[in-house]
């Protein structure tokens, strides 16, 4: 059975090459946060998640510090409650990541993202985003969605695919606290 490019994309990034991931990594970690790629690296998953290659789409390399974050002390006072410093974030590192795009590049919307690495230190992710401003943008039947109002700051509000898998919104129950929203369910929720 004859295999499309897609299928020999998805196994180039299973079974990658060490020394040119050891490369990636090193470049990476010493360019800005939040950069502007020409291709991306992933083809295969960002057209499954939107992307083509025309005017008004951008692809953003993104970097995140990994780890746990950390509460701000108390000035005075002793409370057993206050001594912890360890904090639980309820969004995860790709949610972040999409969401510092969209405050960085604010005439952009962000469409999805995906992971294209991790070391130690850090993990990097591709953000698509998509400019609305633009006529192809416009005259395009597939994603002219995206330039109404309604689907402006969609990271900000948690609706892509990140922000909507972290706030727990993927799989339905009649028993879900997050339904229609967390604030709805008296905060039992996430």
């Amino acid at each position: 059975m004859v295999k499309g490019l897609a299928y020999y994309l998805r196994l180039a990034f299973r079974k990658p090459d060490n020394e040119v991931l050891k490369e990636r990594m090193t470049t990476w970690r010493h360019t800005d946060a939040i950069t502007v790629v020409e291709k991306p690296l992933r083809l295969d998953r960002a057209r499954a998640l939107g992307y083509r290659d025309k005017k008004g789409f951008v692809v953003l390399r993104v970097r995140v510090i990994r780890g746990g974050h950390k509460k701000k002390r108390p000035n005075k006072g002793r409370r057993s409650k206050r001594l912890t410093n360890k904090k639980t974030l309820k969004m995860s590192y790709q949610w972040i990541a999409e969401s510092r795009v969209s405050k960085s590049y604010k005439n952009l919307e962000v469409l999805n993202s995906y992971q294209v690495g991790k070391d130690g230190q850090h993990y990097f992710y591709e953000v698509i985003c998509v400019d609305p401003s633009k006529q192809e943008i416009k005259n395009d039947k597939k994603i002219n969605w995206i330039c109404k109002g309604e689907n402006k700051n969609r990271p900000e509000r948690g609706i892509t695919s990140a922000g909507k898998k972290s706030r727990g919104l993927k799989s339905k129950s009649p028993t879900s606290k997050v339904r229609p929203s967390v604030r709805a369910g008296k905060r039992l929720g996430k």
